[in-house]
């Protein structure tokens, strides 16, 4: 291991000393690390940043913040090639596997190949208006199709591979991964999903009818939305950011990437222990 990108939290409050402490393992590990354009300005200049011609071969990305830091890496990793590892300097790090702490033992342990990739679904999002093709990019969450903010429900009709499903009137539609499943998803009543699966979760927001239930489809197959009746703009999310304004007739098609992200596991712990320990599944 001789390269590692780094991508950071900028409202992280005690950053000069994380910069300082990256230094030192910086030299005392001999690394060299790499940072992305949009972050250029906010890490210290002993980080190279990267080209967008031409990246270096990098041999993992460590992010440091939350899961929504997390979220925002996996461009970087796409664009390189390189795992994640997660450094949890947020309130849940459910996505990380290290933290400042363990940090260095962290890159000790990478060094002696004490560790396991773990590949993680993407979604692949294509918003079609009349016909055509206007909006398209992938998420590790999920896609969510939100009413906005008026008081009324929207009417969206379910295809499953050009086949009807269903229509219900909602404040949206949660399409989740499984790495998105203990998420947005999960608030709204969803399934538990093992991210090591290949399925799609779609749970509906405060459906006005009582037999609406959230549903597992195979990753393959392909998943159209259709917004039937919208009063106001509705919005299109990525992974919790605004991807884009939606309009009556709109169709959001949903399946399974073909690129997966990698990510890093260090220890032995399994999903459940994760969701015992951070999620307080089963305690009462």
């Amino acid at each position: 291991m001789k390269t590692a990108g780094i991508f950071f939290n900028p409202y992280y409050k005690q950053k000069e000393e994380l910069f300082k402490f990256l230094k030192e393992i910086r030299e005392k590990l001999e690394l060299e690390f790499y940072k992305t354009r949009e972050q250029a300005d906010i890490l210290p200049d002993f980080i190279c940043t990267v080209s967008d011609k031409v990246p270096p071969k990098l041999d993992l990305i460590l992010v440091f913040g939350g899961d929504g830091t997390i979220l925002k890496a996996v461009d970087f990793s796409l664009k390189t090639g390189a795992p994640i590892l997660g450094i949890n300097l947020g309130k849940l790090g459910f996505l990380a596997e290290s933290s400042l702490l363990e940090l260095e033992k962290s890159l000790e342990n990478l060094k002696k190949k004490k560790f396991t990739i773990q590949p993680r679904m993407l979604l692949k999002v294509i918003l079609k208006r009349d016909g055509k093709n206007i909006y398209s990019s992938k998420a590790l969450n999920d896609a969510v199709i939100y009413k906005g903010q008026v008081p009324k429900l929207m009417d969206i009709r379910y295809y499953n591979n050009q086949r009807f499903v269903v229509e219900t009137r909602c404040d949206g539609i949660i399409v989740a991964s499984p790495t998105g499943s203990t998420a947005y998803s999960l608030s709204a009543g969803g399934p538990i999903i093992s991210p090591v699966m290949d399925v799609i979760a779609v749970t509906p927001l405060n459906p006005h009818v009582l037999t609406m239930r959230p549903m597992i489809f195979p990753s393959k197959d392909i998943l159209t939305f259709k917004v039937m009746q919208n009063y106001e703009e509705a919005i299109l999310q990525l992974d919790g950011q605004n991807s884009h304004v939606l309009e009556t007739g709109d169709e959001i098609t949903i399946t399974a990437a073909n690129r997966k992200v990698d990510f890093i596991k260090l220890t032995n712990k399994t999903f459940y222990q994760i969701l015992r320990k951070k999620l307080h599944l089963g305690k009462k």
